[in-house]
């Protein structure tokens, strides 16, 4: 049996993990390292990418700075997600804010210090990702159109910290990145249309609320047409392996997500959404394995 102390500080740690998100930083973790090995780097031996320490000092940068920018966003929208996520918020708050605000503060400069161990550019990169995450949480965040572009622009900016790293300037990169970018931008919609009544209490001017959820779920319905455009590319211009099985299974996602876009009227709709777009970021993670699928035999 745990002691009262044991427990006490098992939900402390339950609660700083699900204020920075713990399980969205491993999977970025996790992609960061496949897109490094399938897409980046295809020519290198695995072991060399894995075992290798700048990329390592890299992508643990990126995951302090993102947890940090979890904490800070959490700081600035405790009040909103008392409306909007009222268990989770409960959870979040059995860490005081002072501890919060410390630990987003150690995160920062962890990150910057191994930021520093690979290059002063990439010191520069993590200094200003770090501002632009705070410069949203702080303002950008309650406006239309800019907040939404800001916010899915610092979610895919981790990929570029390992892109720059690589020089590689492959087009395909950059169709995968923007598959990605139209993806999370959807996600970032849907969840304005999740929180609505939060963010009316706060005085936040989403897309939803400025313009309203007829003029939302237009919008959502071009960006899921133009994710076709990337789709088409990656399926018939570029050699992607079996990750056309990934495709395929999105095009069908987002056709079902269209469909139920339109009839729905409640937050429960709205949270459906948001977790099918969710899972396709998810299943798109793990499908970079699918691009060659002999390559732990072939490259370690």
């Amino acid at each position: 049996m745990l002691s009262r102390r044991q427990k006490y500080i098992l939900l402390k740690f339950f609660s700083m993990f699900s204020v920075i998100r713990g399980y969205n930083i491993l999977v970025i973790v996790f992609a960061q390292y496949l897109a490094s090995i399938y897409i980046l780097a295809p020519e290198k031996a695995i072991r060399e990418v894995v075992f290798d320490l700048n990329l390592l000092m890299l992508v643990l940068a990126s995951a302090a700075t993102i947890a940090g920018g979890y904490i800070i966003n959490n700081f600035y929208d405790s009040e909103k997600d008392l409306i909007n996520r009222p268990i989770k918020s409960k959870l979040d708050r059995l860490v005081s804010q002072n501890t919060k605000l410390s630990f987003y503060f150690v995160l920062n400069f962890l990150a910057v210090f191994m930021a520093s161990y690979v290059s002063f550019r990439a010191v520069v990169f993590f200094s200003i990702y770090i501002f632009g995450i705070w410069f949203y949480s702080h303002k950008l965040k309650k406006l239309p159109f800019i907040g939404n572009l800001t916010s899915a622009i610092l979610t895919i900016t981790p990929f570029f910290a390992i892109f720059m790293y690589y020089k590689n300037f492959g087009t395909v990169i950059f169709v995968h990145a923007i598959y990605l970018f139209l993806v999370i931008s959807m996600r970032e919609l849907t969840k304005d249309l999740e929180n609505i009544k939060g963010d009316l209490a706060q005085n936040y001017h989403t897309v939803p609320i400025r313009y309203g959820e007829k003029m939302s779920k237009g919008m959502l319905t071009v960006l899921s047409g133009l994710t076709l455009i990337p789709t088409y590319l990656l399926l018939f211009k570029f050699q992607i392996g079996h990750m056309y099985l990934f495709f395929y299974l999105s095009t069908l996602l987002l056709i079902i997500f269209l469909g139920v876009l339109w009839k729905s009227k409640t937050k429960n709709h709205y949270l459906i959404l948001h977790n099918i777009l969710k899972f396709i970021i998810l299943v798109g993670v793990f499908s970079i394995l699918l691009i060659d699928v002999g390559v732990i035999l072939n490259r370690i």
